[in-house]
């Protein structure tokens, strides 16, 4: 497969799911809003998902980080960003005009869609980040979904592992698929509790990455790198904008039975903003240090570290 990075045409990694590439088989519909789509959506959106959302923030690794969608399985694929971010060319997917720089955007977003589509499993990511899950080379987002609703769980935790090139003279903003580094260890998580200190059950909050290592330039706020990125949407649920729920259950990291299937997001965000913010792209000279590692695009590498796990999925 070939995918336009920076205007070249380059060679990129492409999932192989058994025959199951959903890429091509629906046509590029445009809505001029947010509003506007979620009129057409009954209509505009496949009866069963899982359906993805594609935020886009700039400009960086769009074509990829769609495509990668579609190589996935997803039946419908929804990319919200400003008109001239939206990519022009047919590929496949609903393209819909949606400034996601302003206040609360993706919370607007992501509950926009529950709301057009409950009962669906829905996934949403930001541009230059990437959904693996164990096994995904050979199985696709439709059968993943499918076990863990037979599992009796309608989420499936994810976590956002920071991408970065090793040569920042040569990618300024830390952004190659050819030459992407990760952090093989110093992850972490911490119990997470109540307003009024008591612990929750089955949900803590997670730190590492370039978020960890560079702490100092990231709000507080901001440093944890768990998000249930992939759920079951019902009438009446709602994300935050710290990446949480209202409903507690789809915050937990497993089921009280046993343990379940995790995922990651491999993702270039950090990194370019860590790249282009002035507070500290001229204090980091490089993001490589003694536990980064080449990201080699599969699951069994992530696996192998520990970054997820395939609980009772065969």
């Amino acid at each position: 497969m070939y995918i336009r990075s920076g205007g070249l045409a380059i060679e990129a990694p492409m999932l192989d799911l058994g025959g199951n590439n959903n890429a091509g088989n629906t046509t590029l519909m445009r809505h001029a809003s947010l509003s506007a789509f979620i009129k057409n959506a009954p209509t505009a959106l496949k009866p069963k998902g899982p359906y993805a959302i594609v935020m886009l923030e700039d400009a960086v690794e769009v074509d990829s980080t769609i495509q990668h969608c579609l190589d996935a399985g997803f039946t419908d694929v929804l990319v919200f960003g400003n008109p001239d971010l939206l990519p022009r060319d047919d590929a496949g997917f609903h393209a819909v005009a949606h400034d996601m720089h302003q206040k609360n955007a993706l919370s607007e977003v992501v509950n926009a869609v529950i709301n057009a589509a409950p009962g669906q499993w829905i996934h949403y990511c930001y541009n230059s980040e990437y959904l693996y899950f164990p096994f995904c080379e050979t199985r696709n987002v439709r059968e993943l979904v499918t076990f863990n609703t037979e599992e009796r769980r309608d989420t499936i935790m994810t976590y956002v592992i920071d991408l970065y090139s090793n040569d920042l003279g040569k990618h300024p903003n830390a952004v190659s698929r050819e030459d992407a580094y990760l952090d093989k260890s110093g992850y972490y998580a911490l119990q997470r509790f109540t307003p009024d200190g008591h612990a929750l059950e089955r949900q803590l909050d997670f730190f590492g990455g370039l978020r960890w290592r560079y702490e100092e330039h990231v709000p507080w706020l901001k440093r944890r790198i768990d998000r249930v990125s992939l759920f079951r949407a019902y009438s009446g649920l709602r994300l935050s904008e710290d990446h949480r729920f209202n409903d507690e259950e789809y915050n937990t990291i497993s089921c009280p039975w046993h343990h379940n299937i995790s995922a990651t997001i491999c993702s270039f965000r950090t990194a370019k903003a860590l790249m282009s913010n002035p507070g500290s792209m001229y204090a980091i000279p490089h993001f490589w240090w003694k536990n980064s590692e080449k990201f080699d695009w599969n699951s069994n590498q992530l696996l192998e570290l520990g970054l997820m796990e395939p609980g009772q999925w065969f």
